[in-house]
């Protein structure tokens, strides 16, 4: 019988469009360890209308920007100039992580650091404008706690 949700699939699963996608998918190998699972071109055509790539035990879905087929609107992060997503990962090690992806060729946007609600936080945007986090859980504090923290990060002006 075929399941209704595909096994190693359920829960939400990130679908990037990354333009060039094999590009991408050569650079999350180099700079998360991504392994690829799979892809599909358009058929005559260079373009990949669906690639998989696994993550630690995450899959995140990659495709070509078709603009033809979205009614004329690009959607890559470069094409649309930002993008409003991060993809966001707890890692053994925040520092590490964020240097591997800078040598792999991401732009650090925020260096490693220590933040109020008790994680070491940084931030880089890989080569194709996609925003990924990484962060290493630190120190468990309270509402009240973070809150505390976060005054004496930003006192009030």
């Amino acid at each position: 019988m075929t399941a209704a949700i595909p096994p190693g699939l359920e829960g939400f699963i990130p679908h990037l469009v990354c333009d060039p996608c094999a590009d991408a998918i050569a650079f999350y190998a180099r700079a998360f360890g991504a392994s690829e699972i799979c892809r599909m071109t358009m058929p005559g055509d260079h373009r990949i209308m669906h690639a998989e790539i696994r993550i630690g035990d995450h899959v995140i879905f990659l495709a070509d920007d078709f603009p033809e087929m979205c009614g004329g609107q690009a959607r890559s992060p470069r094409a649309l100039g930002a993008t409003p997503v991060t993809i966001h990962r707890y890692v053994q090690d925040c520092d590490a992580a964020v240097r591997r992806a800078q040598e792999a060729g991401a732009t650090v946007t925020m260096p490693p650091a220590d933040m109020f609600w008790g994680d070491r936080y940084g931030l880089v945007t890989d080569p194709f404008g996609h925003s990924w986090a990484f962060a290493t859980h630190q120190v468990d504090r309270t509402p009240e706690e973070m809150e505390a923290a976060a005054r004496a990060m930003f006192p009030p002006t």
